[in-house]
Parts: structure tokens; C-alpha cells; sequence
């Protein structure tokens, strides 16, 4: 049988307005601290793996090194782990930011229409809720997560190493005798340390490229960027 035409419904009132916006506002609000819950349970991960770790490695001079370098790795897991949830925090937040901005800002203290010429912000807002799209790229979420609370990590690591190899089984002597230390198995030394090389240079690389990343200097968006960011994200991956 043919589907009945869906009534057309009214125009709300702005009683109604105000109090539908509001409960979207707690509504993405209670997501933005969910994600931002979820980031700090990568970072304990980080931080719990690694202080065990370095536990083990240091207990007995019997002990490989090679288990710093693992632990490299694993937290190079996590902090990609922590970037995917940072994008779906950025998301809720954003919209938080340009609800709070936009919409009770104006209420405490009424300005002339600062669009210039723009969309409005409930179109912006209105299309982010029809067609929601990552308002930054995994490599900059990773970029920041990075300089926030990994860069931490990844340093005392690589000292860390460097530290394991210099005093087990004996404290070295010479340069050439941390030389021979840093072959693993059959992987030479110079393999190692030009791994070692290409690793932490990476990591600079991906510090260096927040910096130079079109995006807020802090976590706390201004009126403009949370506009600017909400027209111009990214599709979803």
C-alpha cells in the first residue's frame, strides 16, 4: 500500500528553539567528555607499559634491551590509537564551541551579525549534523597527541636505552664498546642505530608538522576558528 504523505510540521516556536538547542548543546556536550575520557585511557596505557618495562629491563643486568625498543612500538600503537579518538573528540567539541560561541555568547552580550558575509552558524552547524565530517587529519591528531603528552614517553625511552646499553651487564668503557652492544641478534649495530635514527627523526618530523598545521593553538577554540573549522573538515575515513 502507498506510504501516507508525513504531515508538514509547524514552525517552532522560539521558546521551542531555545530549548531544543539547548538539549543538543548537553547532548554533544556529554559526547565531547566521553571521547576526552577515552584519551586519557590510551595515555595510562602508555605510561603503564612503559614503567613496566623499564622495570624489567633494569632489574637484572641479564636483562635485553630489546624490550625498550618493543615498547617503542607499542606506544607508537597507542598514541595512533589516541589520534582516531581525538578526531571524534575534536568533532563533538567543535560544535560545542560554536553553539557556546555563537548562541549564548550572544545571549550575555548581543552583537551585530559577525557571519561577514558567511554562512550562517546554524547552517554550519545544521550541515555538520546532515553530513558530519573530522575537522583535522589522523597525521595532525597524531602531531598533537605528541607534543601534549608523548613526547614524554618516546624521550625518556630512548634515554632509557641508551642508559641500558652504557651500564649492563657492565658500564661501557668507550663509544665502540656501546657500539657492539647495540647489535640485536642478527641485526647489526649500525642496522640498530640507524633504526634508531629514523624512528626518533620521524617523531620530529611529526612534532615539527603540528606546528605548521592550519589548526588551533589550544584546546579552547575562539568564535572564528570553531567556525572555520566546522566548514572546512575533512570527510570521514
Amino acid at each position: 500500500m502507498p506510504r501516507a504523505p508525513l504531515p508538514i510540521t509547524r514552525p517552532l516556536t522560539p521558546n521551542e528553539f531555545n530549548t531544543a538547542l539547548v538539549h543538543l548543546y548537553r547532548g554533544e556536550l556529554s559526547r565531547a567528555n566521553t571521547w576526552r575520557v577515552r584519551l586519557d585511557g590510551t595515555t595510562n596505557w602508555a605510561v603503564l607499559t612503559t614503567g613496566a618495562t623499564l622495570s624489567f629491563a633494569f632489574s637484572s643486568a641479564s636483562n635485553t634491551p630489546v624490550m625498550i625498543l618493543l615498547n617503542s612500538l607499542l606506544i607508537m600503537f597507542f598514541l595512533f590509537i589516541e589520534a582516531r579518538r581525538y578526531r571524534f573528540y575534536d568533532l563533538w567539541r567543535t560544535r560545542v564551541r560554536v553553539m557556546e560561541t555563537e548562541f549564548f555568547a550572544d545571549m550575555l552580550a548581543p552583537e551585530p551579525d559577525s557571519d561577514n558575509g558567511g554562512p550562517h552558524w546554524r547552517e554550519l552547524l545544521a550541515q555538520d549534523l546532515m553530513e558530519p565530517h573530522f575537522n583535522i587529519s589522523v597525521i595532525e591528531a597524531m602531531s598533537r597527541r605528541l607534543r601534549r603528552n608523548y613526547v614524554w614517553i618516546f624521550a625518556l625511552l630512548a634515554l632509557s636505552w641508551v642508559t641500558k646499553v652504557g651500564i649492563h651487564p657492565t658500564i661501557a668503557r668507550s663509544f665502540t664498546e656501546v657500539y657492539d652492544r647495540a647489535a640485536v641478534g642478527p641485526l647489526p649495530s649500525w642496522f640498530m642505530l640507524l633504526f634508531g635514527l629514523a624512528f626518533n627523526g620521524g617523531l620530529v618530523w611529526l612534532g615539527w608538522l603540528g606546528e605548521k598545521s592550519q589548526e588551533s593553538s589550544g584546546e579552547i577554540l575562539s568564535r572564528n576558528e570553531a567556525r572555520d573549522k566546522m566548514g572546512s573538515g575533512t570527510p570521514n575515513e
